[in-house]
């Protein structure tokens, strides 16, 4: 037994094994010669440093194929001439020459099986010879009369671009309307000729392959003295031949020049029809350029010259031709010998196709067996001498194509694969026994049972394809059949054993069963059958295979010898259908089937329709879905606003209602709708949303929320509310009528806010006083009217503010409010909104900022505030901090003591350039004496000093940088001690050493007024 574990690699072996064996029937596969190269067209260049030719030609086949090679018609000979060689299938020419290697070339390629012709490539040469060396004549013409300058170009292939050098090189003649320089001839025009014109001109070509340029010899160009040249109606010097033609899918250039004073104007026009709109005119419409041509582009075309003496035209046709194509090709075939050969070839062109056939690269022509009608080849009774490699060649004046194919005529004598062949049939049915030998030519078939040949009856039938009918088989007709076939080559003999069994019957249950969106249910299907035969059961889902790795999640698959069940757990809508199952043995095979209905929550309803909106309601219409075997008891009808939080149900009606009103809508809001259903299983899926609509306008139905208002400056009356969403504004146009009046007065005053988005409004009046009481109430309105007003508040004007005097004070209106003041200082490199505040205490009006940066600008206001508000900031000033001080301390300290005479000297301090400058020194004096409070501090501009100190004591000494960013670092110390004695006086002096800046405000006075 294998083990499970081990299939997979037994499975694998297997399939290379196949794999194998397919590949060396490939191989082993004998076949004739196909082109997987053809041969190019070539162009080669004389002057080449690479002095080879390769024609390339490649063939599969097998056996491989041998390859010869024709010039012009002519095999080419390796042996007899030692500048050709093969290499493979290419052939090499060494030293190639125009001469005797111009032209065209085929390759032919054979082996067993046949021999096949590439398409001719042509050989051509690139190369430019030189100009004349002759000096050529000069030539004298009269001011306003035309001239021709010719070229006479050198020998040359292939094509050259011609070009004109005026005095010397590099200066070319530019075309305009007046000169012109032929592509076709290469000639100079010039219609006109002016004094600027004299001068000397030299052609210069140049070869498109080789890119390689000559110059002519130069041409002088001279006015005569006898006169100026009249003017003179046009002549067309240069023009396009008569007939032209051109390859489909390149581009045409037609040339038009003419000669003429005045200057004459060149015009095109297609006859009985338009110019191509693809087409452009080119230097100064001398030339027509049409890209890309098609067949439609071909017709006669025209250009006129004209000038004020007249016109001339020039007419010429242009015909477009197309290179053979394929439309329909040959294929490889196999047939059995007498058998009827036919093949056709199509190809398409212009001028239209011929077509030749070739049989192993000779041409075939009617004769016999053998037709040829144009692109069709027939073969009446196809023998052995018959095969080969055939093409089809379709050819026109402009080029030719070929079409290859091989012709296999079958030979063998009847083989049976496999033999003997074992048939099971099932009691009372037809059966069929085949008889299908691999043979050529077809062989001829007779059937035998023991040693008795069998003659055809109602019962027994011979079929057309040599099959043995037997139609309701019985315990009789068991037993051995012998097909046998026969042909010229030989003879073989295929034996069908025929078992005839009792038909198979199926039980499948239940055959109809109802559930529930999530139950679980159970089929079994039971086959009875004969016992010598194994039967295999597969499950199917509405005709399809039940996928059970796919869908394992719901489908189980649980067998018993002849009973298999399908447990379909967790069932879902989808399950819904009909369930078959297929039993089959090699006698028969039985189908049953058993319906499966699922309950569920209903299907989606269709398309909802909005047939009328008004400005609170829509009227809605939608059909029925699927109620999945339960009847749907209720409809949701949903409404969606950019204003709600999801859907939200604004109707609820019975389930045999297909149309219902929606209520309570928001006016001039836009809603979809969509209608879900339930039923007693559940609520299934919503429908698909209506189109958007938007319900009518109306008056507003919502009044402001949130009346209050205070603050403000001197004389104003501040109201605030909370604005109406756009959802209750029900209309165009909203906005709000603020209304309010003094307490204690009848009459109302109302203001119109037109902004729907207005949170405040401000009144002022000189007249009333502050803190005066009023009653004030907001309402609202649209396009359709008024709405309501909110509640009625009282909301106090505004008690006054600080008001900026002359710049030095503020004025206070009322004396019980107290005043404040708020610095703001920020960076001149940052935002005021991001720089610091602090405020004073009291009526401080001074205030020492710290922690500022050095070397920075900063930007300082001040405001006054109390408890209505704060007044407008003063005028922004500037002040910048200095550099910081430097950070090395003098170094090096040296002294000399006299007594008490100490001459001090030490290092120079160099500030850095993110500190500020030292401008001179600072030493400081510390006496230990406990008796001698002693502190001395001398300043210097100088590294150095004279300190005269007290006897009898000892002192530190100490030195600082100082600088206008304040005192730098502190030296090393130094210890002094001066001899016994008494001397009087000290100088004590008191610094400070942090960067500050100080701020001085103006004194505010405030004056009380007492209304």
């Amino acid at each position: 037994m294998v083990k499970l574990s081990g299939a997979p690699v037994v499975i694998i072996a297997v399939i290379l094994v196949f794999i194998s064996f397919f590949f060396f029937l490939i191989e082993s596969e004998e076949f004739g010669p196909v082109f997987a190269q053809e041969p190019d067209d070539v162009i080669f260049p004389l002057d080449s440093d690479e002095k080879k030719v390769v024609m390339h030609c490649e063939a599969r086949g097998n056996p491989p194929p041998t390859y010869s090679w024709y010039i012009n018609g002519t095999e080419v000979d390796a042996e007899a001439d030692y500048r050709y060689s093969f290499i493979d299938g290419n052939l090499i020419i060494t030293n190639a020459s125009e001469i005797t290697d111009h032209g065209k070339y085929q390759c032919k390629a054979e082996n067993s099986f046949g021999t096949i012709l590439s398409r001719d490539a042509l050989l051509q040469f690139a190369y430019l010879g030189a100009f004349s060396g002759k000096t050529r004549g000069g030539v004298s013409v009269r001011e306003g009369q035309g001239v021709v300058l010719m070229c006479t170009p050198p020998p040359h292939s292939p094509e050259i671009i011609y070009s004109w050098v005026f005095n010397e090189f590099p200066s070319f003649v530019a075309e305009d309307s007046r000169r012109f320089i032929s592509q076709d001839t290469g000639n100079l025009y010039i219609s006109k000729v002016q004094p600027s014109d004299v001068g000397s001109y030299i052609c210069l070509v140049k070869n498109t392959v080789t890119n390689a340029r000559v110059l002519s010899p130069p041409t002088p160009l001279t006015l005569k003295t006898d006169g100026v040249m009249g003017e003179y109606e046009p002549k067309i010097e240069v023009h396009f031949p008569t007939s032209v033609l051109a390859a489909k899918g390149v581009t045409v250039r037609l040339e038009c020049f003419a000669l003429g004073n005045p200057v004459p104007t060149i015009t095109w026009r297609k006859i009985n029809g338009n110019i191509p709109k693809k087409a452009r005119l080119r230097k100064s419409q001398a030339v027509l350029e049409i890209p890309n041509i098609q067949l439609e582009d071909s017709g006669t075309y025209e250009c006129k010259a004209e000038n004020p003496r007249g016109g001339t035209a020039f007419k010429g046709h242009l015909q477009v031709y197309t290179f053979p194509q394929w439309v329909r090709m040959i294929n490889d075939t196999q047939m059995d010998s007498g058998e009827k050969l036919q093949w056709e070839c199509k190809a398409t062109g212009r001028p239209r196709p011929t077509y030749r056939w070739l049989r192993n690269g000779v041409p075939l022509t009617s004769q016999g067996r053998l037709e040829i009608v144009n692109g069709d080849l027939t073969i009446h009774k196809v023998q052995q001498t018959d095969s080969g490699m055939y093409q089809c060649v379709a050819e026109n004046k402009y080029g030719a194509i070929y079409s290859s194919a091989e012709l296999k005529i079958l030979a063998s004598a009847p083989v049976f694969v496999p033999n003997p062949v074992r048939v099971i049939a099932t009691l009372g049915k037809d059966v069929s026994l085949e008889c299908k030998p691999r043979a050529s030519p077809k062989p001829r078939i007779t059937w035998k049972r023991g040693d008795r040949r069998i003659q055809p009856n109602k019962r027994i039938m011979l079929l057309r394809n040599n099959t043995l009918r037997i139609v309701n088989s019985s315990r009789a007709d068991e037993g051995n059949y012998v097909c046998r076939a026969e042909n010229q080559l030989g003879s073989a003999e295929m034996t069908a054993i025929l078992w005839v069994k009792e038909a198979m019957r199926v039980e499948l249950s239940p055959i109809r069963v109802e559930v529930t969106v999530g139950e679980s249910v159970v089929l079994s299907c039971k086959a009875t059958h004969d016992t010598s035969l194994d039967v295999a059961f597969q499950w199917f889902f509405n005709q399809k295979p039940i996928n059970f790795q796919q869908d394992g999640g719901h489908f189980e698959y649980i067998q018993t010898s002849s009973t298999v069940d399908l447990m379909i757990r967790s069932i879902l809508l989808k399950h819904a259908g009909k369930y078959g199952c297929r039993a089959q043995t090699s006698a028969d095979t039985v189908f049953a089937e058993s319906e499966l209905l699922v309950r569920g929550p209903p299907g989606p309803p269709g398309v909802v329709i909005v047939e009328e909106i008004t400005d609170t309601t829509a009227t809605l219409s939608w059909t029925r879905g699927l109620d999945n075997h339960s009847p749907i008891s209720t409809y949701n009808l949903q409404a969606r606003s950019p204003f709600s939080l999801g859907w939200q149900t604004v109707k609820t009606v019975t389930g045999d209602m297909e149309s219902a009103i929606a209520v309570e809508l928001n006016p001039w809001v836009e809603y979809e709708f969509r209608v879900v259903a339930s039923n007693a299983i559940g609520t299934g899926d919503p429908s698909a949303p209506s189109r958007g609509v938007r319900t009518k306008e109306a008056v507003p139905s919502v009044a402001p929320a949130n009346v209050s208002g205070g603050n403000g400056r001197r004389h104003e009356l501040v109201i605030s509310w909370e604005p109406v969403s756009e959802e209750f504004q029900n209309g165009e146009g909203f906005g709000y009528i603020v209304a309010f009046r003094a307490n204690g007065t009848r009459g109302w005053k109302e203001k119109m806010v037109t902004s729907a988005d207005s949170t405040t409004y401000k009144y002022r009046d000189e007249t009333f006083p502050p803190l005066t009481p009023f009653e004030v109430k907001v309402g609202v309105y649209n396009n359709k009217g008024d709405g309501p007003f909110s509640k009625v508040v009282i909301i106090h004007s505004a008690e006054g503010a600080c008001i900026p005097l002359c710049g030095s004070f503020c004025l206070r209106t009322v004396s019980f409010f107290h005043l404040c003041l708020k610095v703001s200082y920020w960076k001149d490199t940052e935002q005021e909104e991001s720089g610091k505040k602090q405020r004073t205490v009291k009526n401080e009006t001074s205030m020492v900022l710290t922690g500022l940066e050095g070397n920075s600008l900063y930007l300082i206001t001040v405001k006054g505030f109390n408890s209505i508000g704060q007044g407008p900031p003063s005028p922004a000033v500037t002040a910048k901090t200095r550099k910081a001080p430097p950070a090395q301390p003098p170094a090096n300290l040296m002294w000399i003591q006299e007594g008490n005479n100490v001459s001090l000297n030490w290092d120079p301090v160099k500030a850095k350039d993110n500190e500020s400058d030292v401008i001179g020194y600072m030493v400081m004096i510390h006496s230990l004496m406990l008796n001698q409070g002693h502190n001395q501090v001398t300043r210097t501009i100088n590294p150095s000093t004279m300190l005269s100190l007290p006897e009898g004591g000892t002192y530190i000494i100490e030195v600082r940088a100082l600088s206008e960013g304040g005192e730098g670092a502190v030296s090393s110390q130094v210890r002094v001690v001066t001899s016994s004695g008494k001397r009087h006086g000290r100088l004590i002096c008191t610094v400070h050493s942090n960067i500050t800046v100080v701020l001085l405000y103006c004194s505010v006075h405030c004056v009380e007024r007492f209304v």
